[in-house]
């Protein structure tokens, strides 16, 4: 998973596409960045968010199956059903599957029973948290921590620890928890931004930090209270982190956490460091999480949203016809994360849009009929409704547009266009 470095000629990726050579091409800040999956866990603590063993089975096979570096299938001492949905992917996938436990004797010994690979096991250590939720004090909490951890490599198991709400912990103590655990041997320290109150910055000098302070490898786990999640995950790759939890969707706690797809593809596209993860599966992977958690994906959110390849606005989409890298970022295309580019009918479309979508459903329009048809699709699209296939059909036959001989149209249809022609007539034009 090495990192592409910066060369005289244009740089090409080994799996993404080439990165401009403008005023942001620098791409070595990393040399390679893992992805722990939290989604089976974190994200299935949205509020309102429940998944079944079934779906937690799914979930689990596709981002094993994309080649995801560690899963996090759950809290197995939770119910009896949570125990053997990790159990069963722990068994069942190739990754490193990963089990969740406070460092209570019961939590630990649930985790190692269900076969996981790795238990990452926590404790509150902030002040606010160990005085007003645990009710315990410092030195326990240490003593705890140290404890946990080394019942973890006495099992010959990996382990991760976590010092949870380590942005508002004290210094000086966060520092001292760090070494006692690196000293009983921890194999990863996560640092927890619990309540999202990182900056990228910051987060950033407290990574190097705690690096200084152990020779364990480190992960971070960022939430998105003021939408920073998945910028201050990246920015604790730059300062030395090896790993980031991420869920897709951005699905967790409160406003979630750093998003799989986007942390994927800005290492993928923006660092241009070759994560292994199959990306062509990010969008079949996000439907799917939005389906099972019940928590609707926005359409402008990235990567995954309904908009985040569509245009609507006339000089987009002209420059979008001629060229896609005119108004989309270049280095990462909607192939790449298996999604399809949309030119969407609208207030805001011009007639080198509609010239395209009438071509492509088997119209031969001059240009004054283009500009008729133009002018009825924005009205319509004023008004706030969507623009199907049928209505710009009506359109164009409204405005007395000729169609193309059969043998014509067939000659531009592939035939996937034909297949889906039909079932196309109620959906928005797209391409």
């Amino acid at each position: 998973m090495q990192c592409l470095t910066k060369t005289a000629h244009p740089l090409i990726p080994i799996r993404g596409v080439e990165f401009f050579q403008g005023t942001l091409d620098s791409t070595d800040e990393i040399e390679s960045a893992r992805v722990f999956d939290t989604t089976l866990r974190d994200g299935e603590q949205s509020p309102g968010t429940s998944f079944s063993y079934d779906d937690k089975r799914q979930i689990a096979a596709i981002l094993d199956d994309m080649g995801t570096h560690v899963i996090e299938a759950g809290f197995p001492v939770n119910s009896d059903a949570e125990f053997e949905a990790v159990r069963d992917i722990a068994s069942s996938t190739s990754t490193t599957t990963c089990g969740l436990a406070r460092v209570v004797d019961g939590d630990i010994e649930a985790a190692l029973d269900s076969g996981v690979e790795m238990v990452h096991t926590f404790v509150s250590t902030s002040d606010v948290q160990i005085e007003d939720s645990m009710h315990a004090t410092r030195e326990e909490v240490a003593q705890r921590a140290v404890d946990s951890v080394e019942r973890i490599k006495e099992a010959g198991v990996t382990c991760m620890f976590s010092p949870m709400d380590a942005t508002r912990t004290d210094e000086t103590f966060l520092l001292d928890v760090v070494e006692a655990v690196s000293e009983a041997g921890v194999d990863w320290i996560n640092v927890p931004d619990t309540c999202g109150v990182a900056t990228p910055g910051r987060f950033g000098d407290m990574i190097e930090k705690i690096s200084a302070h152990t020779d364990a490898r480190i992960d971070v786990h960022t939430h998105d209270d003021f939408g920073l999640a998945t910028a201050n995950a990246l920015a604790g790759i730059e300062a030395g982190a090896d790993q980031a939890q991420v869920s897709v969707n951005s699905i967790g706690e409160r406003a979630g956490n750093a998003a799989y797809e986007e942390f994927v593809m800005s290492v993928e596209s923006l660092y241009q460091c070759d994560t292994g993860i199959d990306t062509t599966r990010i969008t079949e992977l996000s439907e799917i999480v939005e389906e099972k958690s019940e928590m609707a994906t926005p359409g402008n959110k990235p990567i995954v949203g309904d908009n985040a390849f569509s245009h609507e606005s006339g000089i987009h989409a002209a420059g979008v016809i001629e060229n896609s890298d005119t108004f989309e970022p270049g280095v990462m295309t909607p192939e790449m994360v298996g999604a399809e580019r949309r030119l969407v009918m609208g207030k805001h479309t011009g007639t080198h849009s509609v010239r395209e979508r009438l071509r492509e459903r088997g119209y031969d329009p001059t240009d004054d009929e283009v500009r008729a048809v133009t002018r009825r699709v924005k009205d319509y699209g004023a008004e706030k409704r969507r623009v199907t296939v049928s209505d710009l059909e009506r359109f164009a036959e409204d405005a007395d547009v000729d169609r193309r001989q059969e043998s014509e149209q067939a000659h531009e249809f592939t035939e996937r266009d034909r297949d889906d022609r039909d079932h196309e007539e109620h959906e928005e034009v797209r391409i």
